[in-house]
């Protein structure tokens, strides 16, 4: 049995013409690079786009890609710089409430009970995203890329073009709001997560 290709093997070959190969490091990133962008977007359908533009984006630069650091670390400063950009141009889009689409939007938001997701709004993964939902942008990004990318505080510093320390700095202040926050949506249950 082949041995899975290494991510640099995978851009080599694409580098050397081998096109299809690029489908494979897409397949190998896309769950990620989604959870990053929908740290920032809120949205399923902005996440979405946020993550195709990442990895068209990715495949146009991928000749500028430096072989000498990790291929994640650089697909993750993409996808933030990405995220950034879209959020920026949203929020410029001024839309009316008027909009049918805006009030639809709005009357979906209501608190009707499904019962479906019941059994997952039970559980602490369920909590824990909501919690990380609730923090600002640039704390959700550092919780994802270091407990679900498992990125250093180096790598860290490195996508969001920031010194080590200061992402140290930043990571706990993280922490602390994200516990804010679980203890908000938990009060007492809270200990139990932590």
């Amino acid at each position: 049995m082949q041995e899975k290709e290494t991510d640099l093997e995978l851009i080599n070959a694409v580098l050397a013409g081998h096109t299809a190969q690029y489908a494979v490091l897409v397949k190998r990133h896309q769950r990620f690079v989604f959870t990053l962008a929908i740290r920032f977007a809120k949205s399923r359908e902005d996440a979405e786009e946020i993550a195709q533009d990442c990895f068209v984006k990715a495949y146009r630069a991928l000749g500028t890609f430096k072989q000498n650091a990790k291929f994640t670390t650089w697909l993750y400063t993409i996808t933030y710089t990405t995220a950034m950009t879209f959020l920026r141009k949203k929020r410029l889009d001024t839309q009316s409430i008027n909009d049918d689409e805006n009030v639809l939007q709005i009357a979906n938001n209501g608190t009707d009970f499904d019962a479906s997701n019941f059994a997952e709004k039970k559980s602490s993964y369920f909590y824990l995203n909501q919690a990380i939902d609730m923090l600002l942008p640039d704390d959700a990004a550092i919780i994802t890329l270091f407990y679900k990318g498992e990125q250093s505080l180096e790598e860290i510093g490195k996508t969001l073009n920031m010194a080590p320390n200061t992402v140290k700095v930043k990571l706990h202040r993280a922490r602390t709001r994200l516990k804010e926050k679980l203890q908000y949506l938990l009060n007492d249950e809270v200990k139990e997560l932590i």
